[in-house]
């Protein structure tokens, strides 16, 4: 499988292909209506050296407002939108959300995140695959969950392309959170028919959880946001190893180690004056 193109290349890509097809267009309109590269120019308010790099794809810093005039002054008017595309930048709350819900899997099951959809050019991928003998359940992280329509349409379709028999939509214990899986009851019980603490024991036990589910993590005390980071693409490992599962605010842990300055630790260094007792 080939490996998936870096969030930055593929809209530096996609941007430059939407500017030669839209310098295409103005040139072809121009010629169209038989205006001269100066005259088409100076109606725009831009030198003919600009426009002529417009036409050819070359201005790639352009702004909106000068292809927007370069458009109009030739009989087109100018649209930009967006559509939905690979996966987005996961920040530090979805990755410690992972986090947890993979301390609490059984050390047979196998974990793999960034987990490309196995269609040719498909730029989506799961946020995690979880793995046992015979079966794989995707999971998905969200952690402000808003449009309960659009995200089971997103998640149907990609639980279809993706080939996962099981699919967990994971989230994380909040007042907002609360809010959306009350108002959203209605569409979210259809495509999660398992009752979500069931399909956790079930993984938890090495076994399949059976059918889609929604699993609500508790909140990490004196948890806080960082900035943004990308995380890692296609680590793969068991579901158990040291040292991952454990990391640093994620609830429950198992065998997670205690803080450096956590009161009463085993085996912990007298501080310095101190006198260790007979």
């Amino acid at each position: 499988m080939p490996p998936r193109e870096r969030p930055a290349d593929r809209g530096t890509r996609l941007a430059r292909a939407t500017l030669l097809r839209i310098g295409d267009e103005l040139r072809a309109a121009r010629v169209d209506r038989g205006l001269t590269l100066s005259v088409a120019a100076a109606a725009a308010s831009i030198s003919m050296a600009e426009l002529s790099r417009i036409e050819r794809g070359l201005a790639p810093r352009v702004p909106l407002a000068v292809l927007g005039r370069c458009a109009v002054t030739v009989g087109l008017d100018l649209s930009v939108r967006c559509y939905p595309g690979g996966s987005p930048v996961r920040d530090a709350g979805h990755l410690a959300l992972l986090a947890d819900l993979r301390s609490r899997l059984h050390r047979s099951l196998t974990w793999a995140t960034e987990v490309p959809l196995p269609i040719p050019g498909d730029q989506r991928a799961w946020d995690a695959l979880v793995t046992g003998s015979g079966w794989s359940c995707g999971v998905e992280a969200e952690t402000l969950p808003r449009d309960a329509q659009a995200l089971v349409r997103r998640l149907l379709l990609k639980q279809r392309d993706g080939g996962a028999e099981a699919m967990i939509l994971l989230l994380r214990q909040s007042r907002a959170v609360s809010v959306f899986l009350r108002e959203a009851a209605d569409e979210l019980a259809p495509a999660f028919p398992i009752h979500g603490p069931r399909a956790l024991e079930l993984l938890a036990a090495g076994i399949r959880p059976g059918g889609n589910a929604i699993v609500l993590l508790p909140r990490v005390p004196g948890q806080r946001r960082t900035a943004p980071r990308v995380s890692s693409a296609g680590s793969a490992g068991s579901a158990g190893s040291a040292g991952s599962a454990g990391s640093a605010g994620s609830a429950g842990s198992a065998g997670s180690a205690g803080s450096a300055d956590s009161a009463g630790s085993a085996g912990a260094e007298p501080r310095a004056g101190s006198r260790r007792p007979p």
